[in-house]
Parts: C-alpha cells; structure tokens; sequence
C-alpha cells in the first residue's frame, strides 16, 4: 500500500508537469522513488523515463489535436537532441565530478516562477511570421544545445526545451509545451529502453503504478491546458513547476 502511494503521487507531480509544461517525469519520479522507496537511483530513472513515455506521447496527441503542435520542426530538433545527448554523454564520461543533480530541480523552480511573474503572450499569429529555413536552423542549434547539456548534466531536458522554444524560438507557449512533449516521447522512450537493456527489469509493480498514474494526470493537465486562455495556461504552468521545483528541492535535501 505504502509503494503504491508513492508511485501515485510522484505520478501526479510527474502527470501534471508533463501535461502542463513538457516537464520530464524523471524530475519528480526518480527522487521521490529514491527517497521513499529505497531503489537504487538507475532503476528509479529506467522507471521515470517509462512513465514519461505514454504520458507525454497522450499529451503530445491531446495537443496535436488541437494545433499545438509543430512537427516538422519538432522532428529536426528530436534528431538533433538525440544525437548531441550521445554525444554530450561520451564527453561527460570522460570528464570527472560533472554531474548537477540539482540543475532541473533549480531550472524547474526558476522557471515557474518567471511564467508567473513574465507569462509567454506570443501568438501563433507571431510565429507565422518566421522565416521556415530560419525556423529550421533555429531548431537544429537549439537541440545541440539542449542535447550536449542533458548529455553532459544528465538532466533538465524538458525544461531546456520549454525555455529554448519559448524564450528563444518565440514559440506560443501551448504550441511550445506540445512540441515539447511530442520530442520527449522519443527521448524518454529511447533513454528507458537502454536503462532496461543494460541495468535489466524494474520493480514491475512501481513501473505500473508509476506509468498509470502519470500518464492519467498528464492526460487530465493536456486536456485542461489545451481549453485554458494564455494568462490562465501561463498562470497555472508557473504554479505547477514553482510547486514541483520546491518539493523536489525538499526532497532533496531531506536525503542528505
């Protein structure tokens, strides 16, 4: 009972800061499994990587369905992510002491906080007015950055790409969240499929809890965020990811 209540909690956080904002599960998840749980930190993100999956490929499709979403541009910048994550993974390997655990846990309060006090009021209106080569190239640098970084740190790459599409590609921000999620889905989909490969099965009953749970609140946030105004949506995002940010942080601290 104890496992099945942490797995649906860490779910609603995982759910919801997925179908709000792009947020990767493997934040809320890996921690919480970690802490409460005991399971070694591997297995608890293979587990929080398999939950993103379904959840954001749910809420990749509720935005899709609503026009929020740029595929052909979330395409290049998937490839790119992909492939500078391997790369920025071989060079961590042979660097030592590069690890920033607390990177997304930070990037994740920070940002919160600034769609709250600075909401993203781009229009798609605006962003039909971009160049599509420029669009493209834009695409291409940012998944470099995004995935050398992820590659490198190990995390923050929901964040990193929710900030670079908004702040830097000038993306509306659901058009934003749903490109977002539709890239994570292949990422998380690939970074679970090799934690399995190498480290074997999970616990199988904290895999289903955890994969059910999130993907019904990121399916319940993508539907509610799909309707929402642009203050409402941006409104609700900051509170979401400024809530999560400082619950993992206390989390955090409290296994040190």
């Amino acid at each position: 009972m104890f496992k099945f209540f942490i797995c649906f909690i860490a779910g609603i956080g995982a759910g919801l800061g997925t179908g709000f904002a792009g947020m990767s599960a493997a934040a809320v998840i890996s921690p919480m499994l970690i802490t409460f749980l005991g399971l070694p930190a591997y297995e608890a993100v293979g587990i929080a990587l398999a939950s993103d999956v379904l959840a954001s490929a749910v809420s990749a499709y509720t935005y899709g369905k609503n026009k929020n979403l740029d595929i052909q541009n979330g395409i290049v910048m998937m490839v790119t992510v992909l492939l500078f994550t391997l790369f920025g993974s071989w060079i961590a390997s042979m660097v030592p002491n590069t690890t920033m655990g607390s990177f997304s846990v930070f990037m994740t309060l920070l940002l919160g906080i600034k769609f709250i006090v600075k909401p993203v009021m781009t229009t798609k209106e605006s962003m039909a007015t971009v160049d599509p080569k420029k669009r493209i190239i834009q695409s291409i640098i940012s998944g470099i950055i995004v995935g050398f970084i992820c590659g490198f740190i190990g995390a923050g790459g929901g964040m990193m790409m929710l900030l670079i599409l908004t702040s830097v590609l000038g993306y509306e921000l659901k058009t934003a969240v749903g490109t977002s999620v539709f890239i994570m889905t292949f990422t998380a989909l690939t970074g679970s499929v090799s934690h399995f490969a190498i480290g074997g099965m999970p616990d199988i009953l904290c895999l289903i809890f955890c994969v059910v749970s999130t993907l019904l609140w990121a399916r319940i946030a993508a539907k509610f965020a799909n309707k929402a105004s642009a203050v409402t949506l941006n409104r609700a995002t900051g509170v979401v990811l400024a809530v999560l940010g400082a619950a993992i942080l206390i989390v955090n601290l409290t296994t040190k």
